[in-house]
C-alpha cells in the first residue's frame, strides 16, 4: 500500500506538471549560463556544482547577517519573506563542503588551477555561513537520564540576534545539531580550522546526552535518541545521521590519549548515574555502533529499508523520575514503529555502514551497506515513470534533500560494492538532463525531468533543493576522479 501511495503521487504530479511544462525553459546560453567548454566529466561536475551554487548564494542571502530566504522565484526575482530554518540553512554549508571537497580532489589529480582559482573563495564563504548560523543559536537548561546542564546549542528557527534564537524544549531538534556537526568535522578535515572540530564536539556531546541510557529489565541500555528534548519518540533521522561523523571523531582520536566523560546509569541497580573517564576514540566509536546496532534492530523493515520513527506507545510529553532527591528524564520503552520509509534514513545508513567497515573491517557492515544498497533503489527508485530511461525518485515535500542523502550514500558505500556505480549514474543522468534542458538564470527546477511551470509564479525554488543540486554534482565530480 505504501508503494502504490507513492507511485500514484509522483504520477499525478508529473501529469500536472507535464500539462505545464516548458519545453525550451531559458536553458540557451547566455550570460548566466555560458555554453560549457569541453572538459572531463569530473570537471564538468564541479563547474555545474559551482554555477548552481553561486546563483543560489546570491538569490537565498541578503546582508552581512546571511539571512537566508527559503524559497526563490528565478522567473521573478523575488525572494520569499519566509526565513529558512537552521536544516535548509545548513544545506549550503554542505553545498561548500562538497565542492570544497571536489577542488581537492582535483588537486590531488593534477588539477590544480581550477583548486588555486576558487578554493579560497569557498573557504571565506564557509566561514561566513558558521560565523552568521549563531543567528539560529540560543542557550537552555535541559534534564537528561543522567544530569541537568545549560547548552548552548541551535534552533530550529532564526533569533533576532545572535545567541537570541528559541530553543528550549521543542525549538531544537538532535537531527539539525546532527547535520550541522556532520558539516563541521567535514570543514576541518578541508580546512585544518580547530574552532569547527572544538564546535562540532561539544554537539556531539549535546546530542550523545540524549542517548537513552535507561536500563531494561535485564540492565541493557534501551537505546535509541528521540527527535529532540521536547519529543518522546525516537526516528531514524535522529540517529542515524550521528553515526559516521561519530567515527570521524574516532579517526582523528585514534592515535591520541585524549579523554571524554563517559555518563551512564548502573547496570546492576538501574537507577545510579555514574560517570568514568574514558579515551575518545573508544567513547566515538562504542556510540557509532551502538547507535547503528540500536536503528538496524528497531527500525529497519521487512523489505529492507528502513522506518521512520518509533513512538504511539508513551505519553506526548518528557516524562522525569527522581533518583537520590535527584530529578532526571525517564527512560521510554515503546516498540510501536511507524512509516513511512523515507530515502535519507536508508541513506545515512548506508554512509554509516561504510565508514564503520572502513574503520572497523568488520564484515557485518558490508554486508548491510550492499543489502541496503540494493533494497533502497528497488523502493525508491522508477525506472521510465516520468520519462523513458531515465528513473523517477518522488520529489514531493523535502525529496529532493533526502534523495541526494541517499545518493551519497551510495558513492560512499561504491568503493566496496562496485554495483552502486548504476545506481549513482541514474542521479548523474537526472541532473544532467534537467541542466541541459531546463537550467534558467542559474537555477533548476524542483522536478529536474519534467521542467519549469508557465506560470512564473508558480516557480518558486526551495533553497535547501538548489543546494542539493549543488552538493550533488561536487559529491558525483569528486566520485568521477577516484571511482
Amino acid at each position: 500500500m505504501i508503494k502504490f501511495s507513492k507511485l500514484f503521487t509522483t504520477c499525478s504530479f508529473v501529469f500536472l506538471m507535464s500539462l505545464v511544462a516548458c519545453g525550451d525553459s531559458g536553458s540557451d546560453p547566455g550570460p548566466d549560463n555560458p555554453p560549457e567548454e569541453e572538459v572531463s566529466l569530473s570537471e564538468q561536475n564541479l563547474l555545474r556544482a559551482m554555477n548552481l551554487a553561486d546563483h543560489a548564494i546570491e538569490a537565498h542571502f541578503d546582508g552581512a547577517g546571511m539571512k537566508m530566504a527559503r524559497y526563490y522565484n528565478p522567473y521573478t526575482d523575488v525572494r520569499s519573506d519566509e526565513t529558512g530554518s537552521i536544516w535548509m540553512y545548513t544545506s549550503a554549508v554542505e553545498a561548500v563542503n562538497a565542492i570544497l571537497h571536489g577542488l581537492q580532489a582535483q588537486k590531488e589529480h593534477g588539477n590544480s588551477k581550477l583548486y588555486d582559482e576558487n578554493f579560497s573563495k569557498y573557504t571565506e564563504t564557509l566561514a561566513k555561513l558558521y560565523d552568521n548560523a549563531d543567528f539560529y543559536k540560543g542557550t537552555f537548561e535541559l534534564v537528561s537520564y543522567t544530569q541537568t546542564h545549560e547548552w548552548s546549542i541551535y534552533g530550529v528557527n532564526r533569533g533576532a540576534g545572535k545567541g537570541s534564537a528559541s530553543v528550549a524544549g521543542i525549538m531544537n531538534v538532535y537531527d539539525d545539531q546532527m547535520w550541522f556537526i556532520r558539516e563541521l568535522i567535514e570543514s576541518y578535515k578541508l580546512t585544518g580550522n580547530d574552532s569547527y572540530l572544538e564546535k562540532a564536539e561539544y554537539l556531539t556531546e549535546y546530542v550523545l546526552d540524549g542517548w537513552d541510557c535507561s536500563r531494561d529489565a535485564n540492565g541493557n541500555e534501551i537505546g535509541g535518541i528521540t527527535w529532540g528534548p521536547g519529543y518522546v519518540t525516537k526516528h531514524s533521522c535522529s540517529n542515524g545521521p550521528l553515526i559516521s561523523p561519530l567515527v570521524w571523531l574516532h579517526e582523528i582520536y585514534k592515535d591520541k590519549n585524549d579523554e571524554i566523560t563517559h555518563r551512564f546509569i548502573d547496570a546492576a541497580d538501574k537507577e545510579t548515574r555514574k560517570t568514568e573517564q574514558v579515551k575518545k576514540a573508544d567513547y566515538y566509536l562504542d556510540f557509532a555502533k551502538k547507535i547503528y546496532a540500536w536503528q538496524k534492530a528497531s527500525l529497519i523493515r521487512p523489505n529492507g529499508v528502513y522506518d521512520d520513527l518509533m513512538g504511539g506507545c508513551s505519553p506526548g510529553n518528557p516524562e522525569t523520575i527522581t533518583v537520590d532527591g535527584q530529578t532526571y528524564r525517564k527512560g521510554i520503552a515503546c516498540r510501536d514503529r511507524v512509516g513511512p520509509s523515507i530515502s535519507y534514513n536508508s541513506g545515512s545508513m548506508l554512509s554509516a555502514a561504510a565508514d564503520l567497515y572502513e574503520s572497523t573491517g568488520e564484515g557485518m557492515y558490508l554486508t548491510d551497506a550492499s543489502s541496503l544498497s540494493d533494497a533502497s533503489f528497488e523502493y525508491f527508485a522508477d525506472l521510465g515513470q516520468t520519462k523513458e530511461g531515465y528513473y523517477t525518485y518522488d520529489i514531493s515535500g523535502f525529496n529532493n534533500w533526502f534523495n541526494g542523502v541517499m545518493m551519497r550514500g551510495y558513492v560512499d558505500v561504491y568503493p566496496s560494492y562496485a554495483a552502486n556505480a548504476d545506481y549513482i549514474d541514474s542521479f548523474q543522468q537526472n541532473l544532467d538532463f534537467g541542466y541541459e534542458n531546463f537550467l534558467y538564470e542559474g537555477f533548476l527546477p524542483t522536478n529536474l525531468l519534467v521542467g519549469w511551470s508557465r506560470t512564473t509564479a508558480n516557480n518558486n525554488t526551495e533553497g535547501m533543493f538548489n543546494f542539493a543540486f549543488a552538493a550533488e554534482y561536487a559529491v558525483l565530480a569528486k566520485y568521477e576522479l577516484e571511482k
